[in-house]
């Protein structure tokens, strides 16, 4: 952090430029925490009614040390964009080398905090691990808002950005003459930035929770619960020190492609990944554990890997399946989202296979490690979670710096930099669209794992809780949850894509109002509005992420309480199935048509202001709250909703009905 903001920050236009940005970044996140910490003391005054004290705190902190990782990071990165800019006239090198700093920072941030929360309350509550599902609760729940706040303020002042200004007006992208481009920069930061960072803390946490709640049940072949509680953290810890071998892999030439960049972000995740091997191979016999549980760590990160290969194939325009979107723009913005849809779904199958595999073969390798112990096998797919995430310090750098790179392409537009400063800051923002993507599938990849390990944990739970407890498929209310589980996905993206169409209306409106009243806008010669964009966005995200946020904590709640234990299960089946498949065919298809647009104006099929290109920005504008509102908010809400039935199991009977 000190190395990052010792950069130089430019010219006074650039410096004004990111003060304004780093104006409205800090004023979103300041009311969207006001309003978060009126939640937090709501929720734990529940958790204390009807639970106890011990989960509320946990609650507390898990909610703190995740909004002070997404408020860390991005109060870095704002400042970050316009040292970034500054270094970019420089060299290529030099700008990847302050932004991947930058998001370094996010990164290390949100593992650390992580782990040293875990750690402190496990060791206040003298290792009883229910109280500690309350610390994942609190990740999840600042998340969810978090995600879906700035999903749609980022995705509102884009979409309005965009349509006014590049289809409307013919002007280019992050013109100072648009309105809604300030609004447009605080939102790469607060939804790509600080959102993210919520959603990633929260998974990381989560798959430890997992499987340390499991760990603490299993005892096999002499070794103690103790053994396989420590486990996790120590290879979080191990996945730490990897990572930050890995952030210092990252460099590159001056003329190097798409291909070389992308190399080189590749280089710095397998090298930490092999590192945590390595480290996990001494660990695993440390804690006197059979081997196989190595061979579960090592399940993990290719199943991570490899969601990361794929998502990189179906999103980057070096590919064919990106490519293939942008060749369908000669006939339209039609054909182009049919095949940005076609694209999407097909980029399902792959990732689906490749969580299955490892959830079979990391089951079958618990199971036999513990011999043939059920609770074995779950707790190994758990583990192979934390090994999926275990390189989360630098896979997350490789994705919060995109945002940084995104803004320092529009300071270098708006501040009239040469366009070499520009050609480089895109070259960097299109590989942060790439792999911003892979983010979102190691994230999405996680969730289903985690989720499965802690529907594991609540039927323990609600087994202890309900000796009539039982999961049967015949059984009259376990269809019913499985069918409402599988909707909740649904009406969640339905009502997050409703909000950014809403929001996105205001700023369309807004946007041409100044266009048509404001006297020599489009010659350069009057002022833009910007703060009237700012406060619309704003207004809107904290408007209109209550409601399905609220949704993912309460529908747990009244399945669980109205239909009983078992339909609750049922649910988190159908919801964690239904909203993998929905949350990687949005992420993939949004990346796919935005990278789509960037090929086209890197000089394909006519370049920038062709029909083609006018068509790719109506899919890109389409795509935009898929890959950065509902895509990755839904792999927070199968995890939210599984861990808040863990932590209320004890409250759920046979229902009331």
């Amino acid at each position: 952090m000190r190395n990052v903001l010792a950069e130089e920050t430019g010219n006074e236009t650039m410096r004004n430029i990111s003060a304004a940005v780093q104006e409205g970044a800090a004023a979103f996140l300041n009311r969207e925490y006001t309003f978060l910490t009126g939640f937090v003391i709501i929720v734990a005054l529940v958790i204390t009614i009807f639970l106890d004290w011990q989960t509320a705190v946990a609650f507390i902190a898990g909610a703190l040390a995740s909004g002070a990782a997404g408020y860390l990071g991005m109060m870095v990165a704002v400042r970050a964009n316009v040292r970034t800019a500054a270094a970019a006239q420089r060299s290529l090198n030099d700008g990847l080398r302050v932004a991947f700093r930058s998001g370094s920072i996010m990164g290390m941030a949100v593992v650390s905090f992580s782990i040293l929360g875990l750690t402190i309350l496990y060791l206040a509550f003298d290792g009883n691990i229910a109280y500690i599902t309350g610390f994942g609760f609190g990740a999840s729940s600042i998340a969810l808002f978090a995600r879906v706040g700035g999903g749609i303020y980022t995705k509102a002042a884009d979409v309005g950005a965009d349509l006014v200004g590049k289809v409307e007006q013919g002007i280019p992208e992050d013109d100072p003459r648009n309105p809604a481009v300030i609004a447009d920069n605080v939102g790469d930061n607060v939804g790509d930035v600080a959102g993210m960072g919520a959603d990633l803390f929260e998974s990381y946490s989560g798959s430890i929770v997992a499987a340390a709640t499991l760990g603490a049940v299993l005892s096999a072949g002499g070794q103690s619960p103790l053994a396989f509680i420590g486990l996790p953290f120590l290879v979080a810890a191990v996945g730490i020190v990897s990572a930050l071998v890995g952030t210092f892999m990252v460099k590159t030439e001056e003329n190097a492609t798409q291909e070389d960049l992308l190399n080189t972000l590749r280089r710095a995740v397998y090298t930490a990944s092999g590192l945590v091997l390595v480290l996990s191979a001494i660990m695993v016999p440390l804690a006197g554990l059979d081997f196989r549980f190595w061979v579960i760590i090592l399940v993990g990160l290719i199943a991570g890997n490899g969601i990361a290969y794929f998502t990189e194939y179906y999103t980057s325009y070096s590919e064919k399946p990106t490519q293939s979107i942008a060749r369908t723009a000669e006939t339209g913005s039609a054909t182009l989202i049919i095949q940005g849809l076609a694209v999407g779904m097909l980029s399902t199958v792959a990732p689906v296979l490749i969580v299955a595999f490892a959830i079979l073969l990391s089951f079958w390798l618990g199971a036999a490690a513990t011999e043939g112990n059920l609770t074995g096998g779950l707790y190994a797919v758990a583990l192979a979670g934390v090994g999926m995430l275990s390189t989360l310090g630098v896979t997350l750098a490789t994705d919060a710096y995109g945002p940084v790179a995104d803004n320092a392409g529009g300071i270098a537009e708006m501040a009239d930099l040469p366009d070499y400063v520009r050609e480089r800051t895109d070259a960097l923002d299109s590989l942060g669209n790439t792999t911003a993507a892979t983010g979102k599938g190691f994230a999405i990849g996680s969730a289903v794992l985690t989720a499965l390990a802690l529907m594991a944990a609540y039927t323990e739970a609600a087994r202890v809780n309900n000796p009539e407890f039982s999961l049967n498929l015949l059984d009259p209310v376990m269809l019913p949850g499985i069918l409402i589980g599988a909707v909740l996905p649904y009406l969640f993206a339905a009502l997050t894509m409703t909000a950014v169409g809403k929001a996105a209306y205001e700023i369309v409106l807004e946007v041409r109002r100044q266009f048509r009243e404001i006297p020599g806008l489009m010659e350069g010669t009057g002022r833009p509005d910007y703060r009237t964009c700012v406060g619309i966005s704003t207004q809107s995200a904290l408007r209109e992420m209550i409601l399905p946020g609220a949704m993912a904590v309460i529908a747990p709640l009244l399945v669980g309480f109205i239909l009983g234990a078992e339909a609750l299960a049922g649910m988190l089946v159908g919801a964690t199935v239904s909203g993998f498949l929905l949350a990687v065919m949005m992420a993939n298809a949004g990346g796919a048509w935005d990278n789509a647009k960037k090929w086209i104006e890197t000089g394909q099929m006519g370049g920038k202001g062709s029909d083609a290109h006018k068509a790719a920005v109506v899919g890109d504008t389409v795509g935009d709250p898929f890959k950065d509102t509902s895509g990755p908010s839904l792999n927070i809400l199968i995890k939210l909703m599984s861990i808040v039935s863990l932590v209320f199991a004890s409250a759920f009977g046979s229902g009331l009905l």
